[in-house]
């Protein structure tokens, strides 16, 4: 029967009790397969080898997926700057200013697209020097509050002035809610363009020929943390494609097992003593997170080359006591 398929056992149990279970059972089953389609976390569970489903592949086994071995055709790798500071003080909460990503084709090891805004902190809207000095970004102080030109006789308002190369760049900054609306733009022009879909977006595409891609951090800080808080304080919708990653620094140290490598049982010296040990020299400014996002991708292309394997390492998805249940079954044959 279905409630034998589930992997229990009817001895001793009533006719009315195992079909009243067996009816609670398939309904739990259903919207819990409902959810995982809707979701996309299949590849994710499957890649936890936490179930199993028949094959949809033609006789050919051609899914228009990439030949090499890796999970993911594309990485797109994301490194944040915040406000931080260095008097001690640890109450005060981080807030991105800058937000780039890159993406990485693992076939090739080329980047093929770019993202880059530079993010308007608003709980803390004057820098640190420490952070202007770690980060390059420069900001004067604000007028005083009977001096500003244009409200001699009103509070202070905070206006900030930027020198140098990153002056434009940084005056077009943005709220954290624009910006993420602006990234959501360039995921959908690329998953358009390089037909790219998400562990957690695989009912957005209904063609076979797909690439599978995943995110890259430098630690589980920029998405696991700073993100994350920062979007639920202020409220803000966080693209749930950005709940999953990978932690190059875990993955880099991490003894594997597949194929006798090892990535590389040592732990790094930061970013940049990562690129050295593996004998690449740090590009651009440190602290500038668009040249940390492209060195980020640099190692994991050398890493990739060296036999590495990329794999999720991290997800925010929780799932209920009910997907829990069912994660114990083979719900696939």
């Amino acid at each position: 029967s279905n409630f034998r398929k589930l992997g229990f056992d009817e001895r001793g149990v009533s006719g009315m009790a195992t079909k009243r279970l067996a009816r609670l059972l398939a309904y739990i089953k259903k919207e819990y397969d409902e959810f995982v389609e809707h979701t996309g976390l299949f590849y994710i569970f499957r890649q936890l080898g936490l179930i199993r489903r028949k094959s949809t592949a033609p006789a050919n086994g051609n899914l228009g997926r990439s030949k090499s071995k890796q999970l993911f055709d594309y990485l797109i790798v994301i490194d944040f700057e915040s406000t931080c500071w260095n008097d001690g003080k640890r109450h005060r909460s981080q807030e991105i200013i800058e937000f780039p990503a890159v993406l990485l084709n693992t076939s090739t090891g080329e980047i093929e697209s770019e993202f880059h805004a530079y993010v308007q902190p608003q709980e803390h809207p004057v820098l640190s020097e420490f952070c202007m000095e770690l980060t390059g970004i420069k900001q004067v102080c604000p007028f005083p509050p009977t001096s500003h030109p244009s409200h001699p006789n009103k509070q202070a308002v905070v206006e900030f002035r930027f020198c140098d190369s990153v002056q434009d760049q940084v005056d077009e900054g943005v709220p954290l809610k624009i910006c993420l609306s602006q990234f959501c733009k360039w995921i959908q022009k690329i998953q358009q363009e390089k037909k790219i879909i998400f562990a957690t977006g695989i009912s957005d595409i209904s063609t076979s020929e797909v690439n599978l891609c995943a995110f890259v951090t430098w630690s589980d800080w920029d998405l696991g943390v700073c993100l994350e808080y920062e979007c639920k304080r202020k409220q803000l919708l966080k693209p749930v494609f950005l709940n999953s990653w990978i932690d190059l620094r875990v993955t880099y140290k991490v003894k594997a097992k597949d194929g006798g490598h090892i990535f590389y049982n040592r732990k790094p010296k930061g970013l940049s003593g990562a690129l050295e040990e593996v004998g690449i020299k740090f590009l651009g400014r440190e602290h500038f997170g668009l040249d940390d996002s492209r060195n980020t991708a640099l190692l994991a292309w050398k890493m990739i080359r060296d036999g590495c394997l990329m794999k999720i390492t991290r997800s925010l998805n929780t799932v209920s006591g009910v997907l829990s249940l069912f994660c114990h079954f083979k719900l696939w044959k």
